[in-house]
């Protein structure tokens, strides 16, 4: 445990020496910031017809998970492809470290990063929760950010074990962001063309686990169990991948 801590604390602190690491996070930051003064612009204009436009926290998380299934592939693509290209994967291979203690030290200081950025969004929520009546539902605001965090991590865990499968960053990159976009984008289309087998596609879409039930304040044990059973299928993945490299 103590290897992955070193190795997790070292991986979070080039994030903060690396260019790509904080146009991720400005980029992402306004972005979410455009979209939140947007709505509160839109709530803040006379009721013509319709019933009056309350925000929700959605509007902070929803465009933050979309924007990590593109930028989670460049927050993972070097952590074990450089090390591999540079040739300082062999040498941690012959250190005193369990291949498992790698991998979850390499997983863990991704998610220190997307962390540190996740909390940082968080003086939206707050803002907006001085700005409207009543003020947030606090359990609302409680299932959208374990969503987010949840599927981060899970999303960051199948990045890094891309990234141990490879030597080159743009390869890991491009693999991890198809991998993201099928399970985003395609991986819950055939639930309405195959309705014999709906239920299961809604249970391997990553969509239907936020939008439908987290977003909406509403926490079932298939959205805390399909994540993390993503993580550890990331985590597995790159573990194994690094003991084929030892014993090649």
């Amino acid at each position: 445990m103590r290897n992955m801590w070193i190795i997790a604390k070292r991986e979070y602190k080039h994030y903060f020496i690396s260019p790509i690491a904080y146009v991720i996070m400005f980029t992402i930051l306004v972005i979410v910031g455009i979209v939140f003064a947007l709505n509160v612009w839109q709530a803040s204009q006379p009721i013509v017809m319709y019933s009056p436009y309350v925000p929700e926290v959605s509007i902070i998380t929803g465009p933050m998970l979309f924007m990590f299934i593109f930028s989670i592939p460049a927050l993972t693509m070097r952590l074990l492809a450089d090390e591999h290209r540079t040739g300082t994967l062999e040498l941690l291979l012959t250190a005193p470290l369990r291949d498992w203690e790698l991998i979850a030290g390499k997983w863990l200081g991704s998610l220190l990063f997307v962390l540190t950025l996740v909390a940082i969004s968080l003086l939206y929520p707050l803002i907006l929760h001085l700005l409207i009546e009543p003020g947030l539902d606090l359990g609302v605001l409680l299932t959208n950010y374990l969503g987010l965090i949840l599927i981060s991590a899970a999303l960051l865990a199948i990045g890094v074990g891309i990234s141990a499968m490879f030597s080159n960053q743009i390869a890991a990159f491009f693999t991890t962001l198809v991998v993201l976009v099928v399970l985003w984008f395609l991986i819950g289309a055939p639930a309405e063309i195959v309705p014999r087998f709906s239920d299961f596609f809604r249970y391997i879409d990553i969509r239907d686990h936020f939008y439908n039930s987290m977003a909406n304040g509403v926490l079932n044990l298939s959205d805390v169990i399909f994540p993390l059973t993503l993580l550890a299928l990331g985590l597995f993945l790159g573990t194994l991948t690094i003991e084929i490299r030892r014993w090649r």
